[in-house]
């Protein structure tokens, strides 16, 4: 049985990063809504409770409040931003609207040798007090801390940024422990769950097969599993895992809807069928995708439409396969995050992914989907442990709709199969030109950014090749890198290969004259243009 902690969600858009911090320390942790009943917090097991931060206002009239059961388990609570508000606030404490809000970075000042922050600090000041470099966002403070809390941080424009009861193992920061900007937030979570909360490191990808590949041969039984092969890292995964599971019970269905990446189809067919063993049916649908697409401009409209006829897909294969209860997808936690998921109440859609939310009852399939709990870099990590090649599983990620959201506007099979050989182009150069030559390890470009692609752009610019005029389209190159994929900043690629893609680009793609490159960062744009 795992250590597990319990994370309570307040609503913030950036909830699921404790989690992933959390098992990065080799605990299992789960999410769940704030307003769980006290039964569940009493019957759930947890080593250690963390109420995450959330946009309400303590201050206000009928905002969120964790169960009082949190309080009365017997384990170490942490609370962070809003969950310290609201600490506070339920056990006595006084929160206030402050007159100073503070968003970003801040220097905060460690107090009392508390057992979560001692001997943790980024430096220390002449006068020896021990400094941490954090990331806040809040408005409100608490003014008042509950009877038994001491002071544990403190900045000028919030003199009590963090509080404990180490009687009861009660913390509190005011600042996120889960952001990369917070740069010893890793080591304070790990303080808490391992130290305070005792729990073990238990929790690792090549342990957990034995315990996915049990609890999928309880799912299903002797029923046959149908599962919708992309020919990325997560439908790949699912598919190895699976297999592993249940074997010849599983079929792929690998549908090419015309708007996938050069040589794609055969990769997946030749790595599948050929080397695992998989049964694998591969439906070239171009046409019916292509179809529906025709004149359609708008983002959501396309992922709305490509979402649905992979259902229609589905739904013809199902029909073939007369033992074929179960649907099986790639889910993972990020699609549930952007898709305004579990415990995700009042939050803002910020794209919809066609592999959640349900089916449709006219599918009449039930939905398996056993990556749903994990996070990309664990989706990876199982993936090197059931033997998939490490230049697959390392793949960058590629969007379930395909070029179908880096195509703007209409999408149009001229504009794909441009698209496809620009896109290879950039993806061939990162990984034949390495970061650093003289380095003792030679890590290439593409290695070095965490996605990377080319994004088809529907406008004309004039160009000149020869002693002739051109008036061909514009692709856009996009590179970033980031750990977690809800923030990311763009990466700064050297000129020479810049220079170098765009030469071979316009060179070898004719019908593109120009290519850019975008230097936005994730906020304000997100990773995809769509």
């Amino acid at each position: 049985m795992h250590s597990k902690i319990l994370i309570l969600d307040f609503g913030s858009q950036v909830t699921q990063l404790i989690a992933r911090r959390v098992r990065d320390a080799g605990v299992f942790s789960e999410v769940h809504p704030y307003d769980v009943s006290d039964e569940f917090i009493r019957t759930y097991g947890a080593s250690g409770i963390i109420l995450s931060g959330g946009p309400s206002s303590v201050t206000e009239g009928d905002t969120p409040r964790a169960p009082m059961a949190v309080f009365e388990a017997g384990v170490p609570v942490l609370g962070i931003c809003y969950g310290m508000q609201t600490m506070a606030a339920q056990l006595g404490g006084v929160v206030e609207n402050g007159l100073v809000r503070e968003f970003g970075y801040a220097e905060v000042r460690a107090h009392g040798h508390t057992a979560l922050l001692n001997g943790i600090n980024d430096f220390v000041t002449d006068e020896g007090h021990g400094m941490l470099k954090v990331w806040m966002s809040h408005g409100d403070k608490v003014n008042q801390m509950p009877e038994g809390f001491k002071l544990m941080a403190s900045t000028p424009n919030c003199p009590i940024a963090g509080m404990a009861d180490e009687s009861r193992r009660f913390y509190a920061v005011q600042f996120h422990p889960e952001v990369t900007h917070t740069l010893q937030g890793e080591a304070m979570l790990s303080r808490f769950v391992h130290e305070i909360c005792g729990c073990k490191s238990d929790w690792n990808m090549p342990d957990y097969i034995e315990e996915a590949v049990a609890a999928i041969r309880a799912q299903v039984g002797s029923d046959e599993v149908i599962l919708g092969l992309s020919g990325g890292v997560d439908s790949s995964v699912a598919a190895a895992l699976i297999h592993r599971a249940i074997g010849d019970q599983l079929t792929c269905v690998f549908v090419d809807h015309g708007l996938l990446r050069l040589n794609e189809g055969k990769m997946v067919m030749d790595m599948f069928a050929k080397n695992l063993g998989v049964k694998v049916i591969h439906v070239d649908a171009t046409a019916q995708f292509m179809g529906h697409l025709a004149g359609v401009t708008d983002p959501e409209a396309k992922r709305k439409i490509i979402g649905r006829e992979f259902v229609e897909v589905f739904q013809v294969e199902a029909g073939k396969l007369s033992n074929a209860k179960w649907l099986a997808q790639g889910t993972i936690y990020p699609d549930v995050i952007e898709s305004a998921g579990k415990g995700k109440k009042g939050a803002h859609t910020i794209k919809s992914h066609h592999n959640v939310g349900g089916l449709p009852e006219t599918l009449n399939l039930k939905l398996l989907e056993p990556l749903r709990e994990l996070f990309k870099d664990e989706v990876r990590k199982l993936g090197v442990a059931l033997g998939l090649p490490h230049s697959m599983v390392y793949r960058h990620p590629f969007p379930g709709p395909g070029l179908g959201v880096r195509i703007l506007g209409e999408v149009k099979h001229e504009y794909a199969e441009l698209l496809r050989r620009a896109d290879a182009i950039f993806i061939e150069e990162l990984r034949n030109t390495v970061v650093d030559p003289q380095a003792e390890k030679q890590i290439t470009w593409y290695d070095a950014t965490s996605q990377a692609f080319a994004v088809f752009l529907p406008v004309k610019s004039v160009g000149v090749m020869g002693d002739g005029r051109t008036y061909d389209y514009v692709v856009a190159l996009r590179a970033v890198q980031t750990q977690d994929f809800m923030t990311a900043h763009w990466a700064h690629l050297p000129y020479d290969l810049l220079g170098r893609v765009s030469n071979r680009i316009i060179n070898e793609v004719r019908g593109i004259n120009r290519v850019v490159y975008d230097i936005s960062g994730k906020p304000p744009a997100t990773i995809e243009w769509e």
